[in-house]
């Protein structure tokens, strides 16, 4: 199992420089060919940044119908224990909270093209580097 950090939808719905390759990741997780989380955080951060419209809704209902793709809610007490990480690790909190959730369920590797995330002891590979 994989952890998809926020900007992997972003680079996507924003049509950037690497949104192919993160297209072909969700459509794989989607189908239910990689399994894969998501914090409900992350995905609260991307409705916030689409904003409203059209691609609010689609980006719902494609997380909504993605068969690999399951949501973690964090609670206080997590969101305390990712707080206590932004000083051992030197993250920001958004980077903790997604280290935190990898960690705690085992994730395999962090996908994110933030380079934060490299030297931990849960990997961070990019889009393109997850197995077929």
């Amino acid at each position: 199992m994989i952890l998809l950090d926020t900007n992997i939808f972003l680079e996507l719905l924003l049509g950037q420089k690497r949104a192919g390759d993160c297209q072909d990741l969700l459509e794989r997780v989607s189908k239910g060919e990689v399994e894969a989380v998501a914090t409900h955080f992350s995905i609260h951060a991307t409705e916030a940044l689409i904003g409203k419209g059209q691609l609010l809704s689609k980006f719902i209902r494609n997380i909504e119908s993605s068969e690999g793709l399951y949501l973690y809610d964090t609670d206080l007490t997590e969101e305390s224990s990712a707080a206590l990480l932004t000083r051992q690790e030197q993250l920001d909190f958004d980077d903790a909270l997604q280290y935190y959730v990898a960690k705690r369920l085992g994730a395999d590797a962090i996908v994110s093209f933030d380079k934060h995330f490299d030297g931990l002891d849960v990997p961070r590979i990019e889009p393109g580097d997850v197995a077929h």
